[in-house]
């Protein structure tokens, strides 16, 4: 016979387990760009107590042991030729193409690492609810290359924090991309488009066909 301890510790253990097992992970979808922007939440932006100190980044990345940044380690994925990498991760040399403008950059220094939806943006889009948790998560997002991307200064800063109604890069041979991408990151993160986002979204997309959006939903 179990004894009433056993059956009290497997009663537990039944209670406990469910709560420990790690979610699924949502599988990535691919959709036509036009369905994907047709699926972008319609909401007018939030502008609420925003403060970019709420948004912490560069963190540790996706290896706190290796000294490298969030920052460092997008440069080292997006570099066409690999740069030096020093004590404390100290990038030098190596060369990048920013693809907003079609330049070739000749080190680290002429770069920023742009959020592709950019961090107020973000926020006025939905991230203003947000636990500190999942804006970090958000500024560091090293799960979909689309999220971060190095691009000369001049074309981070002319964008800002502007979505596709007013500013979109430089070489025209990208916009496609860069609508697919942008709807992709705000896919991604559940963000919403409002009213002259999206109709501007939905005409680049009409003129984009065969433009694919590949998005998996960020983890909780």
């Amino acid at each position: 016979m179990i004894s009433t301890f056993l059956r009290a510790a497997m009663a537990t253990a039944l209670t406990v387990l469910p709560l420990t097992l790690t979610q699924p992970a949502h599988a990535a979808e691919t959709l036509p760009l036009t369905v994907a922007v047709a699926q972008l939440p319609l909401a007018d932006e939030v502008r609420e107590g925003y403060n970019r100190d709420l948004y912490k980044h560069w963190n540790t990345g996706a290896n706190p042991t290796d000294g490298c940044s969030t920052r460092a380690e997008v440069l080292l994925h997006e570099a066409v030729t690999a740069p030096a990498v020093g004590a404390g991760c100290r990038l030098t040399g190596g060369t990048w193409l920013s693809y907003y403008d079609g330049k070739e950059v000749q080190g680290p220094s002429g770069l920023d690492i742009d959020h592709m939806v950019p961090l107020a943006e973000a926020h006025d889009s939905g991230a203003h609810s947000w636990t500190a948790k999942r804006r970090e998560a958000y500024a560091n997002d090293l799960g979909a290359e689309a999220s971060l991307v190095a691009v000369t200064a001049q074309q981070n800063r002319q964008k800002a924090d502007q979505d596709p109604a007013t500013w979109l890069p430089l070489d025209t041979q990208v916009h496609c991309r860069y609508t697919a991408e942008w709807t992709a990151t705000k896919l991604r993160w559940g963000l919403t488009a409002d009213p002259a986002e999206r109709d501007q979204l939905i005409r680049l997309a009409a003129a984009c066909p065969g433009q694919a959006v590949t998005y998996e939903p960020a983890p909780r």
